[in-house]
């Protein structure tokens, strides 16, 4: 039984919700517990056809026997967060950690208003910012002082640890990419916390010395949202080319697309301690590997960009994506790990 943290380790849209919900169908998981900054990052999951974007729910959802969590360290968006529990027929399984912040109205109005957070560092205006803010200042509402979400509420930190005592196996989701990390990304355009694996352990209140496996997702071409640098970034026509035209989950903006970072993707695996690694849309890359589930089968062309990048980053790359459905999934953790 294992306890696994799943980061992005680009800028986000890594393609971590398809990734988690590969492993949620393959190991079953008694939890999935959401740790991040809140609701400014969505994960899309396709489920029999039917796709969805979540932004505060575990990508485990579609699994009944599933417990799903969200961390103390995640922002809380109450109408967002009800939206998704209506929606996803989740009111038995989700519980939110009574100590959760909470983003009110006038968070998300100080990040539109604020023409350098919503100009400049082109922020999702989501009110993450400002109720970190206000977090930080010892300010801000929590989780508990809200009566609509009193029914959810739960410790999670000793939700997890009772499991992890019990040899459950355990998934945290984090959310956004290292490179926004606050304090190891791209500053000063990068989102209001830490994104890194240490920080989502932290987030769901789990110790260092109970983390078996860090599993960080990349994309074959990584994708921008918002401002900052992209020192890989490709023009408008050659991402076009490539057939990598994006859109945000959350904001719906248009992503900017760059070629792998070797040196940043090299970083993230070293300051996250991941122990393997899950390359995304590797059909884009080659789009001949579309819907592929055999390595074997793979392109040279897409064997040689993959096993060049294990020998680059030192972990095993266990998961590739060929496709947004689940089943274009190829998994070599048996023969890797």
């Amino acid at each position: 039984m294992a306890v696994t943290i799943v980061i992005g380790g680009f800028f986000g849209d890594e393609g971590k919700g398809k990734i988690v919900s590969h492993l949620v169908r393959e190991d079953s998981p008694s939890i999935v517990a959401r740790g991040g900054v809140g609701p400014n990052a969505g994960h899309t999951v396709k489920v029999d056809g039917e796709e969805f974007g979540t932004r505060l729910t575990p990508s485990g959802f579609f699994d009944e026997e599933c417990r799903l969590l969200v961390g103390a360290g995640t922002l809380i968006d109450p109408e967002v967060m009800n939206q998704e529990i209506e929606k996803l027929d989740i009111e038995d399984r989700i519980g939110i950690d009574k100590r959760c912040g909470i983003i009110e109205q006038k968070h998300i109005n100080r990040d539109k208003k604020d023409s350098r957070l919503s100009d400049e560092i082109e922020t999702t205006g989501t009110g993450c910012g400002p109720a970190n803010e206000d977090r930080v200042a010892r300010k801000l509402k929590q989780a508990k002082d809200i009566p609509k979400l009193k029914k959810y509420l739960t410790d999670v930190p000793k939700e997890i640890n009772n499991a992890i005592k019990n040899n459950k196996d355990i998934l945290v989701e984090g959310a956004q990419g290292f490179g926004l990390s606050l304090i190891y990304g791209t500053y000063p355009y990068v989102t209001s916390k830490d994104t890194g694996a240490s920080q989502a352990a932290c987030d769901v209140g789990i110790g260092p010395t109970k983390i078996d496996e860090v599993l960080i997702v990349f994309k074959a071409y990584p994708t921008r949202v918002g401002a900052g640098p992209f020192p890989t970034e490709m023009t408008e026509e050659e991402a076009q080319e490539h057939g990598v035209e994006e859109y945000g989950t959350v904001t719906g903006r248009p992503r900017r697309v760059g070629k792998w970072m070797k040196d940043w993707a090299e970083y993230a695996v070293m300051v996250n301690g991941a122990t393997q690694a899950a390359i995304t849309c590797i059909d884009k890359y080659d789009q001949r590997c579309r819907g592929i589930t055999d390595y074997q089968e793979l392109t040279e062309k897409a064997k040689k960009f993959i096993e060049k990048k294990e020998r680059e980053m030192g972990v095993p790359v266990t998961l590739i994506s060929t496709g947004p459905r689940n089943d274009e999934t190829i998994d070599l953790r048996k023969e890797k790990l």
